[in-house]
């Protein structure tokens, strides 16, 4: 526990289930009764278009990456001005809500908020992104489907009635002092964790690139490779495309389960930092599948999978190795999966391949797209590959893993921190925010803090895809 956090004097009942007590000096308040829903629509669909996402919050849409729209198609977007609050209805239960700093517009499917009292509007945000709120916030939803289709919404009827724990507003604001601060501190931490991990990441591709190109002995003679992101290769050894050593089968399988088919066991996506192998330790997706897809994208041990599409270039062409099997285990569609064929490639060498900088770099080049990108399957079929004996092979795929043991071990002993800090930091919200954790004395005597660095894109995906979904209805209209 941070020093000087204690628990309240004083804690009185509230009959809820999710919150049994609050500070006695606290009030329990339903929403309705802090923030009022406004309505305002455009006329002419020329204000900014303001795009929410999970960490940055309310941002210009087109900054954000997504596309220039014409105003036309914005007539009727909802307006919302400075010291606004927004929520994706869709999305409530995933804590997307954002404060507007600018005038502009957000889509027609979204509740913009003014304050009916004088409230931290921070303080009102980390408290609906806690797990607890959003239990409730599902709960809440109404519609068809699970909610992760986009066909639950919450709509402002059942969100006002919810209860939450109201400090006084000086107290709110001392809240988010203190969040702000522990925040500033733990991003500070993460960041060098992810430095750390950026610094083994290289040494670990130095030693893959040396291996695969230019082998297990010192004094090989070398010859130019004829590729620039390969250089000089053994002499001896020869260049092949990936679709000369291996077979690409892409799936179509999804993760769903369809009645009259057969349940399988998918693996759907591929971690090069968690899942360099996939063992019989992962965890993977219960889906179903066609007895011809089973039989054609059942894994086996040996084959490698790469991620053919992902919303970050950077998880491109990720790989993985193949390191179990079952009747019932398959490849999903998100990946290809590639099978040696048993003359010309051993799996591993394989995948230590295309683990390496070389292929990674090709694949990114190749990687097309706007907010989602994919691998065509001629670009993954056409990669250059380093082509040893196949004996060779096999011992520098052992070596490889033998020198890169320790590295991948700290690799993944950094991720795990990270977790564990950012459970920290979720367990800390939520006991601050609900009352569990007096952080009244400790957050006035904390320093003013700096202002953040820019979030992590790769943790903040677009979440607005209704914008172009409305936007098209509007201009087809």
């Amino acid at each position: 526990m941070i020093e000087g956090l204690r628990p309240h004097p004083e804690i009185v009942a509230t009959g809820l289930d999710w919150l049994p007590g609050v500070p006695a000096h606290w009030e329990t308040r339903r929403i309705k009764t802090v923030l009022t829903e406004v309505d305002r629509r455009t006329s002419t669909g020329e204000e900014k278009l303001l795009s929410l996402r999970m960490v940055a919050g309310l941002v210009g849409h087109t900054e954000a990456g997504g596309k220039l729209i014409p105003p036309k198609a914005l007539i009727n977007f909802k307006k919302i001005e400075p010291g606004q609050i927004v929520m994706n209805r869709m999305r409530a239960a995933s804590g997307l809500f954002g404060i507007a700093k600018e005038s502009g517009l957000v889509s027609p499917d979204y509740a913009v908020f003014s304050q009916h009292v004088e409230a931290d509007l921070n303080y009102l945000l980390q408290l609906f992104k806690m797990p607890a709120m959003a239990a409730i916030f599902r709960a809440e939803s109404k519609g068809l489907g699970t909610g992760q289709s986009g066909f639950l919404r919450l709509y402002t009827d059942r969100f006002g009635p919810i209860p939450i724990p109201f400090p006084p507003l000086d107290e709110q604001r001392l809240i988010v002092r203190f969040l702000d601060w522990h925040g500033a501190m733990t991003g500070k931490l993460i960041r060098a964790k992810k430095r750390l991990i950026g610094l083994l990441n290289e040494q670990k591709q130095s030693i893959i690139h040396r291996a695969v190109t230019r082998g297990l002995d010192p004094n090989a003679k070398l010859k130019p490779s004829g590729d620039p992101l390969i250089g000089e290769i053994v002499d001896g050894w020869t260049m092949k495309r990936l679709r000369n050593v291996a077979e690409m089968r892409v799936s179509n399988v999804d993760k769903k389960v369809h009645e009259g088919e057969l349940a399988v066991r998918l693996c759907n996506y591929v971690d090069v930092y968690r899942n360099e192998e996939i063992g019989p330790d992962l965890a993977f997706m219960d889906a179903s599948a066609t007895p011809h897809e089973i039989e054609r994208f059942r894994l086996k041990i040996g084959d490698v999978l790469i991620t053919k599409d992902s919303e970050d270039w950077r998880d491109i062409g990720v790989p993985a190795l193949v390191m179990t099997e079952a009747d019932d285990l398959v490849c999903g569609y998100h990946l290809a999966m590639l099978r040696p064929f048993a003359d010309k490639v051993d799996g591993a060498f394989l995948f230590w391949q295309l683990l390496g900088w070389a292929a990674r770099w090709s694949f990114a080049m190749q990687a097309s797209g706007v907010t989602r990108f994919g691998l065509s399957q001629g670009a993954i079929k056409a990669l250059p590959l380093v082509i040893p004996p196949l004996e060779t092979q096999q011992l520098i795929a052992a070596h490889i893993s033998a020198a890169t043991s320790d590295i991948r071990t700290a690799i993944k002993d950094a991720l795990n921190e990270i977790t564990l800090i950012q459970e920290f930091r979720n367990r800390l919200i939520a006991d601050v925010v609900t009352g569990q954790l007096d952080v009244r004395a400790v957050a006035a005597s904390l320093p003013d803090v700096a202002e953040s660095e820019p979030p992590d894109e790769r943790l903040d995906e677009a979440e607005d895809e209704d914008i172009d979904a409305f936007a098209a209805e509007e201009e087809d209209a």
